[in-house]
């Protein structure tokens, strides 16, 4: 019911933004989303890199086919520059949303040779006066847009006007598709990846703390995420030596995981660096995303499934490459705490 309620409170705001932008020459441009988005879309595969509309008609950043990012709403305004809105019906997860709206600004603001990126908070909830959004709106060129609370909204409806017949595309003077509005500046995200992937490797190599990892990186910024490798059996063992892994109250030694997975690898989020592991099921079609507990251990966080497309694909092609010397090095710089 939750997610049903934002999905329409989102469809709300870029239809007000539409009505919005007919009246006025601040905005030029609205990338086309939800119902008025093409179909069907365009399937995840390697090598694509840009802008692509999901199955849903939501407006994803590609990298190696896989979604590096996901945006609300895409517009470009009266001065030509390339900005995104974002919609809220909660005041709780601030904190991931400020993290979120900062790669997104560095990442639209390098594909499109912008200092800055225009951003518009729509949230139906009056947040405004939380220090982690007010220190996002002191930001250059943020807005937040407070409306009446979805319950309000939802009262004016009428049973005549919610008759679950889908409406066709609209046409609109302003709207645009995902093709007229690819980066200026081209990339090739698995390229990007890779240097920043053996270059981290490298310095865990040589012992280097993870503290000094940013000082020396000037690659733009791409990836959230850094895949070192998938692991031989000797690096297996390093990293599980001494650890422990339950899931679902069922206990996971070095001989139990061998036996339910058939894949291992290893990863780190980026920029702080934090260690994830990824189990390749035995019996299903999918990887567990493992990460290490603030009060030790390990944690199943989620799950990764062929539905994931181009991040599930780029997974499963990944070989044995790393063995018991860079993971033991990796396990005692990043896995102290499990």
């Amino acid at each position: 019911m939750r997610a049903a309620e934002g999905r329409w409170y989102e469809s709300l705001m870029y239809e007000m933004l539409l009505e919005f932008s007919r009246r006025s020459n601040n905005i030029q441009h609205i990338v086309r989303k939800g119902a008025d988005a093409p179909f069907p879309s365009i399937p995840a595969k390697f090598g694509q890199n840009g802008l692509y509309f999901s199955n849903r008609g939501d407006i994803n950043i590609r990298g190696n086919g896989q979604d590096i990012a996901e945006v609300d709403m895409l517009f470009v305004g009266g001065d030509g520059k390339v900005g995104f809105a974002e919609v809220v019906t909660s005041g709780t997860e601030l904190k991931e949303l400020r993290e979120e709206v900062h790669y997104k600004k560095k990442l639209l603001g390098y594909l499109y040779g912008q200092i800055t990126v225009p951003f518009v908070l729509f949230s139906s909830v009056d947040i405004s006066r939380s220090s982690v959004v007010k220190r996002l709106m002191r930001e250059t060129e943020s807005v937040l847009i407070v409306t009446k609370s979805c319950e309000t909204l939802k009262h004016l409806l009428t049973s005549s006007a919610t008759r679950g017949i889908p409406r066709k595309p609209l046409k609109h003077a302003k709207l645009i598709d995902v093709a007229d509005l690819q980066p200026r500046r081209p990339f090739d995200y698995k390229q990007i990846h890779d240097y920043r992937r053996d270059r981290i490797l490298s310095e865990i190599n040589a012992g280097r703390p993870k503290e000094e990892f940013n000082e020396r990186d000037e690659l733009p910024p791409l990836a959230k995420k850094l895949l070192l490798g998938a692991l031989h059996e000797s690096g297996s063992q390093e990293i599980w030596k001494g650890k422990k892994l339950v899931i679902k109250g069922v206990p996971y030694d070095q001989e139990k995981i061998t036996k339910d997975f058939s894949k291992i690898i290893i990863a780190l989020d980026i920029p702080e660096f934090e260690p994830v592991i990824y189990l390749r099921s035995r019996n299903k079609k999918e990887y567990l995303k493992v990460v290490v507990r603030k009060s030790g251990g390990f944690r199943v966080e989620s799950k990764r499934t062929p539905q994931m497309t181009g991040f599930f694909l780029w997974l499963e092609s990944l070989k044995p490459t790393l063995g018991g010397k860079v993971c033991r090095k990796y396990a005692d710089q990043f896995l102290t705490r499990a």
